[in-house]
């Protein structure tokens, strides 16, 4: 018999040897090279609820998507099918290897996997083999350094993100997406089921091209998950009638240009929180695209619906439709259109704080020049006397211009820029046509416009990410201005069919039929709507009348049940009569009017001032419009012609160079321009 001594020396030796085994093997584990864990995800923008609006895919088109909340059911199910003592073992299940080892050398053939879902994760982040010695060999060894470097809940979430599920599927959550169209907060036990069988062959058991092997493989987890009381028996029956999704469905889109755009702007950003509300926007687009596609060929459309209270942009429609026929591809909510005469209200808000006008003034809509600038109504017709309220309703163009001028088109420009849009002129300064649509401006910047009257004068600059903080632009028109200016829009007739009153809003059409508008807001939110042509040509017969108030107001019913009623007046408001205002504001007449000539004084139409007339000694020919006939002209002082009762006739050709041409009428009014004759 060995001595005691011996056998002391014999034990020694063995616990030496067994721990520079384990000093080796630690050493062997700590030098392990771990692969990337934080390999790309695809970079997802959500809604302001956290619904997903729309996802890039990563490297060679796979979609590998954070997991974000999964169902606690799907989890527990995949631990007990996969890895039972995933939270008990250090990397390696030593009972699973065993008990397949065995297995295999008595079947001869491989009957289950020893591999616990750490292992899985290895194979899946080192992208290498799984059934080869080598490569088992070297997933262990990966294992056993990732459960000493992360946490259970890390290795779980890397196997989330990780885990095939056929195609370019990677991750839990591209999975519920792709085969259920739902997030993985909440599974039926037929869609966890069939999650947990997929990994294990994701090609073989895709559902769309292998239904009966896909069928198989979840009702075997299933019935495990039955056997071992994770499902109740009836649960399992249930479910095993449930049918298997038969394609992938398509990742959600929702505001690609938006999308794209902030994307762009912040590269480095994985997640990005908007405004927007997905379930609004899904409503949305296909509405623009309808009335696109109603307004005729080659028509796109766009729109922006915004909070005026918070300056949240709840949805926004880039086009009719992203990347279609209809060059969709271009963001028309950023692109620099003639805005028609959606400026008008601006015009008239300011000259109410001005002291100008009030809605109840008359101002006359007649023949008028300012210089060479004859402005007209769209439809050619002068209707004298008009109240300013009817003028902004009928949208005329004249008692605008007349306003404009009065105020200056650099003070007009100038409430654009404090309302927080960037206008933008073709030439340099600014002329009078910028209140009827000569000045580049986008959809977001008119809406942004609208946003702040319809918020009193002063509201909030337009956000569209969550993480922005809240900026409120400068004070554009007083609050008394501003609910003018929306009473007055509130009274326009709405398209048939909707409620009058609700909203206060405005159309307009831009020159030549190439852009049509409305834009408009009730108590709460604002909605900007453009119809057009991306590439400026125009649309035939197009009015923001008749395409684009419609998809205003039916934008608005696809928004909320009901209208948010408009402010009530402010308190200094002045609601009275044209015949209770005060003189001054009784009737418009411009700052200068006593120096000035009368609305109805002659004008020389032609020659016009400053004009150079090649005649050859011919004739002269003379334009008049207004004042009273008989008529007399002069030429240096010469009288020239007298008793003249016609507004177009001829006169003696006064000889080259400079003239000076005057025309006096019945009641002594006068106009004057000077010419050269060659």
């Amino acid at each position: 018999m060995p001595r005691p001594a011996s056998l002391l020396l014999g034990l020694a030796a063995g616990l030496f040897l067994a721990g520079l085994a384990r000093d080796a093997a630690d050493r062997w584990i700590d030098r392990t090279q771990l692969p990337p864990v934080l390999a790309g995800t695809s970079v997802e923008l959500r809604d302001r609820h956290g619904a997903l609006l729309r996802a890039y895919p990563v490297e060679d088109g796979i979609w590998r998507l954070r997991p974000g909340v999964v169902d606690p059911d799907f989890v527990a199910m995949l631990l007990r099918y996969e890895d039972k003592r995933f939270n008990s073992h250090s990397g390696v299940d030593a009972l699973a290897l065993m008990r397949a080892a065995g297995q295999a050398v008595w079947n001869r053939r491989t009957v289950s996997g020893g591999s616990t879902l750490t292992m899985q994760v290895a194979r899946l982040l080192e992208d290498g083999p799984t059934g080869r010695w080598g490569g088992k060999l070297r997933q262990i060894r990966l294992a056993l350094a990732l459960e000493r470097r992360l946490g259970k809940d890390e290795i779980l979430a890397l196997y989330l993100t990780h885990a095939p599920y056929g195609g370019n599927l990677e991750g839990v959550r591209a999975a519920t997406l792709a085969w259920f169209g739902k997030e993985p907060r909440r599974l039926t036990p037929a869609e966890a089921a069939l999650l947990v069988a997929l990994p294990q062959s994701p090609e073989t058991r895709r559902p769309d091209r292998h239904p009966q092997a896909a069928r198989a493989a979840r009702d075997r987890v299933l019935a495990r998950a039955a056997r071992h009381g994770i499902l109740p028996e009836a649960e399992m029956l249930a479910a095993l009638r449930d049918r298997l999704p038969d394609r992938m469905r398509p990742f959600p889109q929702l505001a690609p240009h938006l999308a794209d755009r902030t994307r762009a702007q912040e590269p480095e950003t994985a997640m990005h929180d908007l405004t927007l509300d997905a379930a609004l926007q899904a409503r949305l687009e296909p509405l623009v695209a309808r009335a696109a596609s109603l307004a005729g060929p080659r028509v796109s459309g766009a729109m922006v619906v915004a909070d005026h209270a918070t300056g949240d942009i709840l949805a926004l429609v880039g086009s009719a439709g992203y990347g279609d026929a209809r060059q969709g591809f271009v963001d028309m909510t950023t692109a620099l259109r003639s805005p028609g005469s959606t400026l008008k209200p601006l015009v008239y808000g300011l000259a109410f704080d001005q002291g100008l006008a009030h809605p109840e003034t008359l101002i006359h809509d007649g023949p008028v020049m300012f210089g060479r600038y004859a402005p007209r109504n769209f439809d050619g017709a002068f209707r004298g006397d008009v109240r300013i309220r009817e003028a902004l309703q009928l949208s005329l163009n004249i008692p605008v211009v007349r306003l404009t001028r009065e105020l200056g088109p650099g003070r007009v420009m100038a409430a654009l820029r404090r309302a927080g849009t960037a206008p933008r002129l073709s030439g340099g300064a600014p002329g009078l046509a910028i209140s009827l649509g000569g000045v580049g401006i986008t959809l977001r910047d008119l809406v942004q416009l609208y946003a702040a009257i319809a918020a009193g004068g002063q509201g909030p600059v337009l956000r569209h990410q969550m993480t922005a903080g809240r900026d409120d632009t400068a004070r554009v028109m007083s609050p008394v201005a501003a609910w003018q200016v929306g009473d007055i829009l509130a009274g326009l007739a709405p398209p048939p069919g909707a409620p009058a009153g609700a909203l206060a809003y405005k159309t307009g059409t831009s020159y030549g039929h190439r852009d049509a508008w409305a834009v408009g807001y009730d108590g709460r939110h604002v909605i900007g709507v453009w119809l057009g042509r991306a590439d400026g040509t125009p649309v035939p017969g197009a009015f923001g009348g008749d395409l684009a108030a419609p998809l205003l107001f039916e934008a608005f019913g696809r928004l909320k049940p009901g209208f948010d009623p408009l402010p009530s007046p402010p308190p200094s408001t002045l609601i009275v009569g044209a015949a209770d205002l005060p003189p001054p504001l009784q009737r418009f007449r411009p700052r200068q009017a006593a120096f000035g000539q009368d609305a109805d004084a002659p004008q020389l139409l032609f020659p016009p001032d400053g004009a150079r007339l090649a005649t050859d000694g011919a004739a002269l020919t003379v334009k008049l419009r207004g004042g009273t006939g008989p008529y007399s002209v002069l030429a240096d002082g010469r009288p020239v012609a007298t008793g003249i009762r016609h507004r177009e006739f001829e006169i003696p050709n006064p000889g080259r160079g400079y003239a000076s041409l005057v025309v006096v009428d019945a009641q002594g009014r006068a106009d004057r321009v000077s010419v050269r004759i060659d």
